[in-house]
């Protein structure tokens, strides 16, 4: 398995309001880049394509109050994967950290293609909330 990390980022919500935008697939696409099309989303399923890519559904998994939020790979996708939502408590009770962690099956040649664009990607979707989040 192959793990890959966005930046911890410091979101100014609780971790309560961040587990609840989180815990429904309605909200992720508020955080997709314009390369992200096709969206089709209920609370707890996705699926899009990522242009010149592929295309990717995504489900629930699990889900631990103000803290994690595992989503697993839905459907058709070129590999297994696991996508962790890690949410700790902030420096004070209206903010929290944010970190994603994306968990891959990937065999040496995609791992080397994929692992900085991905980086990037989870980056990306952390930024992008944190900016929602402070608006």
């Amino acid at each position: 398995m192959t793990r890959i990390e966005s930046d911890k980022t410091e979101i100014a919500q609780s971790p309560e309001a961040v587990f609840q935008f989180l815990s429904d697939f309605n909200n992720f696409q508020q955080l997709m880049p314009e390369q992200v099309t096709d969206w089709v989303s209920d609370t707890e399923t996705c699926s899009f394509n990522i242009k010149g890519m592929a295309s990717l559904g995504m489900a629930m998994d699990s889900k631990t109050p103000n803290s994690e939020v595992k989503i697993k790979r839905n459907g058709k996708a070129p590999f297994d994967f696991f996508l962790y939502c890690n949410i700790t408590p902030g420096a004070s009770p209206t903010t929290s950290n944010l970190q994603l962690a994306f968990d891959a099956d990937l065999n040496p040649f995609l791992k080397m293609m994929a692992e900085k664009p991905l980086t990037n990607f989870l980056n990306l979707l952390v930024k992008k909330y944190q900016s929602l989040a402070s608006a």
